[in-house]
């Protein structure tokens, strides 16, 4: 075999191996839908969390929270920040040091960002995916799927998901931006909660006198 052909096949073996790598994994697939159909079912969930966010210099930074998820809604509460989502507006509320300011997005603006609804069906439409295999998490059995971002448009390269390997239960992901940044969320005290009103998920301005409101619709 001469040099040429050579050069060609190692590049086109490179390239096969990149497509089978890219590709959307059965496996995964199977492990994801049951996740999302567990998700579903649930209709509603409240859960306490921890979120650590991590440079590529090895600084990172830890939060802990509560979150109330029901279909297309849900509230993020942090210790000097809620996000409020009803479906069709996101809120922003920072309360501190007696400042309060409240964001307002339409959800349309928030295209492409993951967020604690979205999370469970993100993999349909956007990202390849694949089974990397199963660990202990939480002290539970959790198969790892990862995602890998098919568009630049994404805020991040790929998103790993520990699916509890029984419930089917999203009990944490990892958000890599491609920088060296990673975000982490870890679920504790999951607990399904369908009796949620609309209103939970809504921010009223009116309960909170004085406060600036940023209006960006």
């Amino acid at each position: 075999m001469n040099k040429q052909a050579l050069v060609f096949t190692i590049i086109f073996s490179f390239l096969l191996a990149f497509s089978s790598f890219a590709q959307k994994d059965p496996k995964a697939k199977t492990v994801l839908d049951a996740m999302s159909q567990k998700f579903q079912s649930m209709n509603g969930f409240t859960a306490e969390f921890d979120f650590v966010y991590q440079d590529d210099a090895g600084a990172s930074d830890r939060q802990s929270g509560e979150i109330a998820v029901k279909g297309e809604q849900y509230r993020l509460k942090l210790p000097e920040q809620e996000i409020y989502n009803d479906g069709k507006t996101v809120w922003t509320f920072i309360q501190a040091d007696g400042y309060k300011e409240v964001t307002i997005n339409d959800v349309t603006q928030m295209e492409g960002e993951l967020t604690p609804s979205n999370i469970y069906k993100m993999y349909q439409s956007g990202f390849d995916y694949r089974l990397i295999g199963e660990k202990q998490y939480q002290g539970k059995a959790v198969q790892v799927v990862e995602l890998i971002a098919t568009s630049g448009s994404r805020p991040f390269d790929s998103v790993k998901l520990m699916i509890d390997k029984i419930s089917k239960d999203l009990l944490g992901w990892e958000m890599y931006d491609g920088q060296g940044g990673m975000f982490s969320y870890t679920f504790k005290n999951l607990k399904q909660n369908s009796s949620l009103p609309s209103t939970y998920f809504a921010f009223d301005t009116k309960k909170y006198p004085g406060i600036e409101v940023i209006d960006l619709r």
